[in-house]
């Protein structure tokens, strides 16, 4: 008996059958040689009872073993360290609480979310730069000009003077602003003279002096001849603005005296006796804040509504287009010209004529065609006559069949839309129990 091959351990194979332990054979040679073949039988070693390791044993394998698995939560090192972030440790926690308050708003780490390129100052040098000195008039007028138009628009003195302080214009020709102010206002509106007027006023008590405006106005009293060929009026504007100017304290009430016949041209002698009968006057330097009126926007809502009516009844009599659009112009109320299309549809409805319906359809029809009224006021003034048909028609029951008929003359002259048109209301009628409703009455 001898032991098994790698394979198989722990297991004896018989290696010749016929062979007894004593030596003797069984079987004969030819009788062995006839006998099937048998594969050899696996014999499997009994295991053995092995005894529980004792204490001596136990301790000899735990010197062996790791300290701590690798999913232990307790320091391999051994020893006890601090906790993350001092204290404020935990997922997603950025801190302490409480340390946003005394953390510096400034960070230097490029990496950092709240990180400011603006704020870093490291290799920077502030240099302070003045923009150059003006001293070519051409080039003062033309920057002037600009700023001024702008102030035309949104009437901000206090903004003006500061552009106009930055432009860096040289003390001697400071004055040429009130000239060249004065110059753009007369050929503008009152509203905007009045703007010019505040503008002298608050230059007069920061960049420009008593000397400065009285040389502004001396130059303005010599070119105001070229000023009357574009604008007719420029003499007496000019003399109001030297009286809103006494008004204001910019000017010494002696500055028209020295000029008292000694003027160059007639139209400085209109400007100068025109500033003295507005100082002259009664309570005239009260009167002076008022003196280019109350225009534009400015005007209370029934003062504009009043206006307008009174021009469409003067209209009507005289039958002048010109003259009403030069009213209406003068009125310098662009965005509510819309009161001037209801006003003019519900006074040719009251007036229930022919005439009046053919010469509202002409004042209206030339308005559009200068650009005098926009589509949107127009559209707008016929929405609103749209809207109290309700109530216009208390006062004139056939309402609905005189504004067809006018609608149809403003469609034909092309000022009325189609899709405007296809708005227009119309007064329903009853239907009775003859027309076949089953004893039904519809509305």
């Amino acid at each position: 008996m001898s032991n098994g091959d790698g394979n198989h351990p722990g297991v004896e194979i018989l290696e010749n059958k016929n062979q007894l332990k004593n030596g003797e054979t069984l079987f004969g040679e030819e009788s062995l040689q006839n006998a099937p073949f048998k594969e050899p039988r696996l014999f499997k070693r009994a295991k053995r009872v092995m005894s529980a390791p004792q204490k001596e044993d136990k301790q000899a394998l735990n010197l062996k073993r790791m300290p701590f698995s690798k999913n232990s939560k307790k320091s391999r090192t051994g020893r006890r360290g601090l906790p993350k972030k001092g204290g404020g440790g935990g997922k997603g926690i950025w801190g302490l609480p409480g340390a946003e308050i005394t953390e510096e708003e400034n960070t230097e780490d490029k990496c950092d979310p709240n990180y400011d390129s603006d704020s870093a100052t490291e290799g920077v040098r502030l240099v302070s730069v003045s923009p150059p000195l003006l001293t070519n008039v051409n080039e003062i007028r033309s920057a002037v000009e600009n700023l001024l138009k702008e102030f035309f628009e949104h009437g901000d003195t206090n903004e003006t003077i500061e552009c106009l302080d930055e432009l860096n214009i040289s003390l001697g020709l400071r004055y040429k602003i009130i000239v060249i102010a004065v110059s753009l206002a007369i050929d503008r509106h009152d509203p905007q003279r009045e703007m010019t007027s505040r503008l002298i006023a608050d230059l007069s008590m920061s960049m420009l002096v008593e000397e400065d405006i009285q040389k502004a106005f001396d130059e303005l009293l010599s070119v105001v001849p070229d000023l009357a060929i574009d604008v007719p009026e420029a003499a007496s504007m000019l003399g109001r603005f030297m009286a809103r100017a006494v008004a204001d304290d910019c000017l010494p009430p002696a500055f028209m005296k020295q000029y008292k016949g000694r003027s160059e041209s007639s139209q400085a002698a209109d400007s100068l006796s025109k500033s003295e009968v507005l100082l002259n006057m009664k309570h005239g330097i009260v009167r002076l804040d008022n003196v280019w009126g109350v225009g534009g926007g400015t005007r209370p809502v029934k003062a504009l509504k009043k206006r307008i009516a009174l021009l469409l009844t003067e209209f009507l009599s005289s039958e002048d287009v010109d003259e009403a659009t030069r009213c209406l112009k003068e009125l310098d109320v662009p965005h509510f010209h819309h009161e001037l299309v209801y006003d003019a549809v519900v006074m040719s409805i009251e007036k229930s004529t022919e005439r009046a319906a053919q010469l509202i359809c002409n004042l209206l029809k030339s308005l559009c065609e200068t650009i005098v009224i926009t589509q949107d006021q127009m559209e707008q003034g016929m929405k609103r006559v749209f809207e109290e048909m309700c109530e216009i028609c208390i006062d004139v029951p056939a309402a609905y069949v005189l504004l067809e008929h006018l609608a149809n003359k403003m469609k034909s002259s092309g000022i009325l839309s189609d899709r405007l048109y296809q708005e227009l209301p119309s007064r329903g009628r009853k239907r009775f129990v003859s027309e076949g409703d089953g004893g039904l009455i519809k509305s």
